[in-house]
Parts: structure tokens; C-alpha cells; sequence
């Protein structure tokens, strides 16, 4: 009754971001039911039915990514003074997080059932027909537990994940702090810690570099040389669409799958290198804001920009292999392809926001000490070009490597 009380509570666009993941939720459960739809008219097609499936997983992993997302930016279950009080510490913080999560998903799966039943025809308003028909199955009863089976992967994938991620690390932290704190007690005191004197010959160090530019590199290395094999090993077969999930080698979707978790990987690395490039050479102000605005948020937007670049990589090269490559794509392809390509872009647009407000004490404070509001606008837009300088031609470089050994 809590989480159903801070969601009803929350403020409007806190209510949109919650609807978008409800309504990934009801995209995502719709493929799901379509896929047993096309299960049910096809008995005989196991291989092709399984394919469909493994298909869905795209859309689930990236709804369930923009569902985490929002339950980390919500500022219904973010800690604050006195909640501890009244038993609301950050486990049942978590928890709440959880719930609001498990409600917006809950919400579009079933609005996905009944749009699924809507179109069999099991409620009124008539059944679709044609090609339609075959992933709907409407000569045959719905199998009622499968269906809820399929459409609880996605709440249950998604309050989990969420727990997962915002467990509370903080308290163990201050504990582990405070044993340090007793051990060493001649200790110098960290700058973050409240309270603490700052030197300021000796400005504290910006964040360390983060570490997962190596293993990004390599799965991309990895990817990229699966794709190669399969192009040789299958030279004439052309891409593995989801359209037409008999055509092209298995090797193909895997080593996309592998360039894209390279992708994702470095791109907290590549982020703090880009705050390292503007810093370098005798910067001015507005370079060196920039700059050590970008590693502290590397780890925040990081991440979300390496998962833009693997989606954008992905349909480009799956673009350009193929002429024919519209027609491949149905309409239930082009519900997964605009559901990857919007959580993902949603993810972004909301890392941007817990960035924005990350550093709003930072701004604030820039403010009183009287620095001028150009100087924080040009901040931002040098961090925005930079970012887009080195992203966009890596993901063109990507696509056009992965899309390279499949051509001929």
C-alpha cells in the first residue's frame, strides 16, 4: 500500500517516466504472447517458434534496463532525513523501489493481454486477419498459464533487477569506513567526508578511471571476429533477421551480441577519457568544468551511451546488409526494433537528468562563488560535442566492421 501510495503521490513527469516503462512493459508482453501465438498455429515449427522467442529477449533486456533506470532516479524511494525513523531505512527503501517497479510492469502486461485477446478476437471488437492470424492463433483456446507465465518475465526480471541495484551498499560502506577509521587513526580525512578540512593547495583528485575498457575491447574483438567466421562459413546467406528467423547463420546475432556488451562495457572508460582529453594542454575554465564533469559522470552516462552506440551500430549494419531488408521486417519486428531503440534512448535521457541533478549542489555553488552563466552553458555543450565526436564515428566504425564480413 506504501508503493501504490508514493506512486500516486509522485510528481507528473516522475509519472511519465513510470508510464513509458508500463508501456515498454505492454510492447514487450505483446511480442512475448505473439511468439506463443505463433507457437500454437505452428506445431511442427519448434526451431522457428524457439528463434522467436530468443528474439524477444532483445526488448525484455532493454525494457528491463530503462526499468531499472527510472526506479535508481526515483525520488520517491531515495533516502532522505526522519524516514529511518518511522522504519523506512534503505532496505525497505529498496523494497519500496522494487514494488513501484513490479506495479509499472505489472500495469503494461496486462494491458498487453488484453490488447493480445483484443485483436484474437476473445474480446469484442473482432479478430485481425490475413498474415496476422499466424501469430495469433484465433482457431485455438489460449492457453491461460502459459500466457502468465510469459508475461510475468518481464515484473519479476525487473524488481529483481532493481533490488539488485539498489541494494543498500551505503551502510556498509560507513561501516567499513569507520573500522578503517578506528585501525588508522592518525589517518588524513577523506574530502568527501562532511566536515572534513580541505586543502586547498592539494584539491581533491578527480574520480579513478573506470575499469572495464580492456574486457570491452576484447568482446568487441570477439564479436567482431564470430561475425567474420560466419561470413566466410556463410557467405551468400545474408543477415539473420528476426523477419525471417531460418535465413543466415546463429553466428550472427552472437557476435552482435558480443560487439554490443564491448560497447557497453568501455563506454564509462571512453567517457572519462574524453574528460581527460579536454583537459589536456593548458585548459581554461570552461575545458577543465567539462572535463571533470565528464569523469565524475562517467559512470553514469557511460554505460547508457555505450548501449545507444551498440543499438544505433546493430541497425545500421543491419541496414546496410541487405536491399531487401524492409521487407524482412514485419510489423512485430518493428515493435521490438522501436522498443530496443526507444529504452534505450530513454535510459539516456535519463542518466542526463541524474547527471543534471548530481551536480546541481556543484552549479549552485559555482553560482555564488559568481561564475557567469555562459561559462556553465559552454560547459555543457563542450561535454555534449565532445561526447558526440567520439561516439558517433566509433559506432560507424562498428557497424561498418560487423556489417563487412556479411556482404558478398
Amino acid at each position: 500500500m506504501l508503493a501504490l501510495r508514493l506512486a500516486r503521490a509522485a510528481h507528473p513527469l516522475v509519472q511519465l517516466r513510470r508510464l513509458l516503462v508500463a508501456a515498454a512493459s505492454a510492447g514487450t508482453g505483446f511480442l512475448l504472447l505473439c511468439t506463443l501465438g505463433y507457437a500454437l498455429a505452428h506445431p511442427q515449427a519448434s526451431t522457428g517458434s524457439a528463434l522467436r522467442l530468443a528474439w524477444c529477449l532483445a526488448p525484455m533486456a532493454a525494457t528491463v534496463y530503462f526499468a531499472v533506470a527510472v526506479a535508481r532516479t526515483d525520488p520517491g524511494t531515495r533516502p532522505r532525513s526522519g524516514l529511518a525513523a518511522i522504519g523506512l531505512g534503505p532496505g525497505r527503501l529498496m523494497a519500496l523501489s522494487a514494488m513501484t517497479t513490479a506495479l509499472s510492469t505489472v500495469f503494461g502486461s496486462l494491458l498487453a493481454l488484453l490488447a493480445f485477446l483484443h485483436v484474437r478476437g476473445d474480446l469484442p471488437g473482432g479478430a485481425l486477419g490475413g498474415r496476422a492470424a499466424e501469430f495469433l492463433a484465433t482457431d485455438q483456446p489460449l492457453p491461460l498459464p502459459a500466457a502468465l507465465t510469459l508475461l510475468a518475465l518481464v515484473p519479476v526480471t525487473a524488481s529483481l533487477a532493481s533490488a539488485l541495484v539498489l541494494r543498500p551498499r551505503e551502510e556498509r560502506r560507513r561501516r567499513a569506513g569507520r573500522r578503517n577509521a578506528e585501525a588508522e587513526p592518525e589517518a588524513e580525512p577523506a574530502a568527501e567526508v562532511p566536515g572534513a578540512v580541505v586543502d586547498p593547495d592539494r584539491p581533491a583528485a578527480p574520480r579513478p578511471a573506470p575499469g572495464g575498457l580492456p574486457w570491452g575491447v576484447a568482446a568487441l574483438a570477439a564479436g567482431l571476429a564470430v561475425e567474420t567466421y560466419a561470413g566466410r562459413t556463410h557467405p551468400a546467406s545474408g543477415p539473420w533477421l528476426p523477419g525471417d528467423p531460418a535465413r543466415g547463420p546463429l553466428a550472427v546475432p552472437m557476435g552482435w551480441a558480443l560487439t554490443a556488451l564491448g560497447l557497453t562495457l568501455a563506454g564509462p572508460a571512453l567517457t572519462y577519457l574524453c574528460g581527460r582529453l579536454l583537459q589536456a594542454v593548458r585548459p581554461g575554465a570552461v575545458r577543465l568544468l567539462a572535463g571533470r564533469g565528464l569523469q565524475e559522470e562517467a559512470g553514469r552516462i557511460g554505460r547508457p551511451l555505450g548501449v545507444v552506440s551498440a543499438v544505433a551500430s546493430g541497425a545500421y549494419a543491419t541496414a546496410a546488409l541487405s536491399a531487401d531488408a524492409a521487407r524482412s521486417f514485419g510489423p512485430l519486428t518493428a515493435l521490438g526494433a522501436l522498443l530496443v531503440a526507444g529504452c534505450t534512448l530513454a535510459t539516456l535521457a535519463v542518466a542526463a537528468i541524474e547527471a543534471r541533478q548530481a551536480r546541481a549542489a556543484t552549479v549552485a555553488g559555482l553560482v555564488r562563488l559568481g561564475a557567469p552563466a555562459t561559462l556553465l552553458r559552454n560547459a555543457v555543450l563542450l561535454r555534449a560535442a565532445v561526447l558526440i565526436v567520439v561516439f558517433v564515428p566509433l559506432t560507424w566504425a562498428v557497424a561498418e566492421l560487423a556489417a563487412l564480413p556479411l556482404r558478398g
